[in-house]
């Protein structure tokens, strides 16, 4: 085992988790697996391959900033519940 139970149960302690010993023992083999699994990435030669953040070239796609006009103040405030014409009427809270 990569992981030993000991070390299931600190992280347990530390993130405030209560584990029964059936979850301590199925928890404990989950995370060797997948331990196990990651340590297969070892075997790999990466030596030269350039460090990336994404698999694919990603690029941000912001529009194109426009000047257009607002929606009319009787428009934006006729879905609010409470308005009084000119602003949207909420409890007070002070």
């Amino acid at each position: 085992m990569k992981i030993t139970k000991e070390e299931v149960e600190r992280v347990a302690h530390l993130a405030r988790l209560n584990l029964s010993a059936q979850e301590l023992e199925t928890i404990t083999g989950q995370l060797d697996t997948i331990l196990s699994y990651v340590a297969k990435l070892d075997e790999l030669d990466t030596a030269g391959v350039q460090a990336m953040t994404h698999a694919f070239s990603v690029s941000n796609a912001f529009r194109e900033d426009r000047v257009t006009d607002s929606l009319a103040r009787q428009e934006a405030l006729a879905n609010g519940p409470c308005q009084n014409g000119e602003a949207f009427v909420v409890p007070r809270i002070i």
